[in-house]
């Protein structure tokens, strides 16, 4: 009988353990289902400049692109996007609808050129409204209310997020990953790198995603800045390219 008790312990142990476990892995699975290249966002449509990179020949080959992204993760856009899903993930734990809005406005005023403006916008509108479609919950339906023109992308993330209880230090460095990856993407597209480069180029740079989500995730709003105006002048000229297969 004693033995019966040990085991009947350690049941309820396993099963305590497993129902905590399987949370968790649902939460990790759905961040990465929002964060996937075959999410509705239409993220491969857009280079965030590269493609004016490369047509300059600033981006040549796999040492220049690396150090052209390591410059737009730490000192433009991604550290940028990153303090802004950060506070609308706050925003949106806290049911602050307002302050959610307001969040979404400075994000969308800091796109330094119409194409970026639409690469924000229209991934932000998408993502929302495909993730209130397929994962639902009340929090999320209420905070939509506040956004409903355009969205930047990184505070539809950030919302949805904290709508759903994720932790925001994960979302932040999934969000920056994705971001890595899918300006990785197109840099195989538009043909300075190969595949082995671009690995090579997200294994380097992940440390410093991870840094820059923990960094980002306690930064207030004017901690904001860039220093990266040869993109910006890029994705101006970029609309007068005579060949494009990118947006922005």
């Amino acid at each position: 009988m004693p033995g019966r008790r040990r085991g009947t312990a350690t049941t309820v142990t396993t099963t305590t353990i497993t129902a905590a476990t399987t949370t968790t892995m649902i939460e990790a699975l759905r961040l990465m289902a929002w964060l996937s290249p075959g999410y509705p966002v239409g993220a491969y449509a857009y280079s965030h400049g590269l493609e004016w990179a490369v047509e300059a020949g600033q981006v040549r080959d796999e040492a220049g692109f690396s150090d052209w992204l390591a410059d737009v993760a730490e000192r433009g856009s991604l550290r940028n996007d990153m303090i802004l899903a950060a506070h609308a993930h706050r925003a949106a734990v806290a049911g602050d609808g307002p302050g959610l809005a307001a969040v979404n406005d400075l994000a969308l005023a800091l796109a330094p050129s119409r194409e970026l403006h639409l690469e924000t916008a229209q991934q932000g509108r998408s993502f929302l409204d495909a993730t209130c479609a397929a994962w639902p919950c009340p929090a999320l339906t209420a905070l939509s209310g506040e956004l409903a023109g355009e969205v930047a992308y990184p505070v539809a993330v950030g919302a949805a997020a904290g709508a759903h209880g994720m932790a925001p230090a994960a979302m932040l460095a999934g969000y920056g990953l994705a971001f890595v990856q899918n300006l990785v993407s197109a840099a195989l597209r538009a043909a300075p790198i190969g595949q082995g480069a671009g690995t090579r180029v997200v294994a380097a740079l992940a440390p410093r995603v991870a840094a820059l989500a923990e960094a980002t995730g306690t930064a207030d709003l004017d901690a904001i800045g860039s220093a990266t105006l040869r993109l910006d002048l890029g994705s101006f000229r970029h609309e007068t390219q005579y060949s494009r297969i990118f947006r922005s």
